[in-house]
């Protein structure tokens, strides 16, 4: 295991910082004395975190999928500060329901926020953390390591931005950048609690088997990503039994492909009957839809 490493002095970029986990860690290495540069689309959530954080910080409103707004981000970030040494890409969308039955744009847009906008935000922040020698963390999923129905943007998008982050740490190791890929399970977040607010997607899980049937304090979920940050880690897992996870991944599309069969079977009167939820969900779901709607 490497060493933890002082954050004091350190700058670090969050993305989807306004709330959830990104608000959380910010605030965390924030206590670890490192000045924070927050980004997403909520600038007054923003700036309210950005007023209580207890180092220097900023807050930047952008679109992580702009990548000339993400450019710009980063152009003003290092003037701000002089230097970047950590970058968490963590903003992510999520939608749920059949494939078949899914709203076309919002499938689109869960592709495009979470593994097109750690894409942008990597190609935003790289230069400067190469110039560090710093750590860019991507924040995946329990979504990357097994599949789920009902999920299937959300379950492409993070095993995209996993495989999106393997590529690029053999890319820029010789640089002196790590980066690493942070699993998080079902998360006591907005956009947890807003999936869950369906029915039948808050049943389904329940019907997971232990222990990925529960939901997750965030306090000890984030606690391990600092402490993943500290020691510039390869992989982060938010909840201790992810890492045992890996071992057997290679086995679990056909389980969860016969498993899912039986359970769709089960679900699929009560889907005719509620009908389709189309749409991004959680609060962080509705910023996203309002600030597309605001430019049309």
């Amino acid at each position: 295991m490497s060493r933890r490493r002082s954050l004091e002095g350190q700058v670090a970029v969050v993305t989807g910082a306004a709330r959830g986990v990104g608000e959380l860690l910010a605030r965390k290495l924030s206590a670890r004395g490192a000045k924070i540069a927050l980004i997403g689309l909520e600038p007054d959530e923003l700036k309210k975190v950005s007023e209580s954080l207890r180092t220097e910080s900023a807050y930047w409103h952008g679109d992580v999928t702009d990548d000339d707004a993400m450019r710009r981000i980063a152009d003003e970030v290092g003037e701000r500060f002089g230097k970047v040494d950590v970058a968490v890409a963590n903003a992510g969308v999520a939608s749920g329901g059949p494939f078949t039955d899914s709203d076309a744009e919002s499938w689109r847009r869960v592709i495009e926020v979470n593994l097109l906008g750690g894409a942008a935000t990597a190609r935003a922040f790289l230069p400067r953390l190469i110039a560090s020698r710093g750590y860019f963390l991507q924040i995946a999923s329990l979504a990357a390591i097994t599949p789920a129905p009902m999920m299937s943007a959300y379950c492409a998008s993070k095993s995209g931005v996993e495989a999106f982050a393997h590529c690029l740490s053999a890319e820029v190791g010789h640089k002196g950048v790590r980066v690493g890929v942070g699993y998080l399970s079902w998360t006591d977040t907005d956009m947890v609690r807003g999936a869950d607010e369906d029915d039948v997607m808050r049943d389904l899980r329940k019907r997971l088997p232990w222990p990925a049937n529960r939901t997750y304090p965030l306090g000890p979920s984030v606690d391990r990503l600092v402490a993943g940050i500290e020691r510039r880690s390869r992989h982060v897992y938010g909840q201790w039994w992810l890492r045992g996870m890996q071992g057997i991944r290679g086995y679990l599309p056909p389980v969860i492909g016969t498993v899912g069969q039986r359970e769709m079977r089960r679900f699929e009167p009560r889907l005719a009957e509620s009908g389709t939820r189309t749409g991004l969900v959680g609060a962080g779901g509705a910023a996203d839809e309002g600030e597309r709607a605001a430019r049309l």
